[in-house]
């Protein structure tokens, strides 16, 4: 009888590359008021996000919108898994004034799925898109959206609103996905990717490491993205959020993801950003 991994138990320990600075400064402070003035959501804080003592010293915050709590329940993520009540109108309005009044050169905006929704939160992300760029001509802006189960029309719907980066995050190899994503489809999130890229957009997407892939697999799932169009790609050390959560399979060292880095740029991606802790917002200015 073959013994299946259990939740929450640790079986490797973080080793000593991984150090996350702890919030702090006056420009943590300042993010931090905005957002909780304005009644915002981020995914730094949802997410568990490692960077966020760093990004929000420096002034930057990933916000995400359609609430904080998701209808997928991705067993690698920190966020609520659940069925949200409504949403909020007025809150693409509350994230644009958040972004004119933090002077962001680069907003980055991301959501929760929100399946249950006719039309998943389309709307909203086309209203903060547009007000965004209403209210801050300057900044240029990437949107990390979800798959909208193939409806297709709401995705035009979303990146006709012409932001600068449109991302969508793989998360993981092919043979993984019913265990990390069991409500997603590896070929249906290529093709957003590939009609994303169709319709004239800078595209990117993001996967974790040390969930149980083999190198192969990472190399593979490169090949899949150039294919399909995608420009920009992010690899991340998988942290596990919660016991209840998957456990880390394997913590990939600075030599492989340098590796990685190489091998995805050799292959055709416009830029690769590749190290222990890098999320997909991580470094963002830098992927338009």
């Amino acid at each position: 009888m073959i013994a299946l991994p259990v939740l929450g138990e640790e079986k490797t320990k973080k080793p000593a590359w991984l150090k996350v600075k702890l919030p702090t400064g006056e420009n943590y402070k300042k993010v931090r008021q905005l957002v909780d003035h304005y009644q915002l959501h981020t995914i730094c804080e949802s997410g568990n996000c490692p960077n966020m003592g760093e990004c929000w010293g420096e002034g930057t915050a990933t916000f995400m919108i359609l609430g904080n709590t998701c209808t997928r329940s991705c067993s690698f993520c920190a966020v609520a898994t659940g069925r949200a009540m409504g949403y909020d109108t007025e809150e693409p309005k509350r994230v644009a004034e958040a972004v004119k009044l933090m002077k962001v050169k680069h907003a980055v905006i991301t959501s929760v799925n929100r399946d249950e929704l006719p039309d998943k939160g389309a709307k909203v992300w086309a209203d903060t898109i547009r007000l965004i760029k209403q209210e801050c001509p300057g900044t240029t802006m990437e949107t990390l959206i979800p798959d909208f189960m193939t409806k297709w029309d709401l995705l035009y719907q979303v990146i006709d609103e012409k932001p600068e980066v449109v991302s969508h995050n793989m998360e993981t190899v092919k043979r993984l996905y019913r265990k990390v994503r069991p409500q997603a489809k590896y070929e249906r999130s290529l093709e957003q990717i590939r009609l994303t890229k169709a319709r004239g957009r800078r595209t990117k997407s993001g996967i974790m490491l040390g969930l149980g892939e083999t190198e192969q697999e990472v190399l593979e799932i490169m090949d899949d993205l150039v294919a399909n169009g995608c420009d920009v790609l992010t690899l991340g050390q998988y942290l596990q959020p919660t016991k209840m959560h998957l456990n880390v399979e394997e913590f990939i060292t600075p030599e492989q993801f340098t590796f990685y880095k190489e091998a995805g740029l050799s292959k055709g991606f416009k830029y690769v950003e590749s190290g222990a802790l890098v999320r997909s917002s991580y470094h963002a200015e830098k992927h338009i």
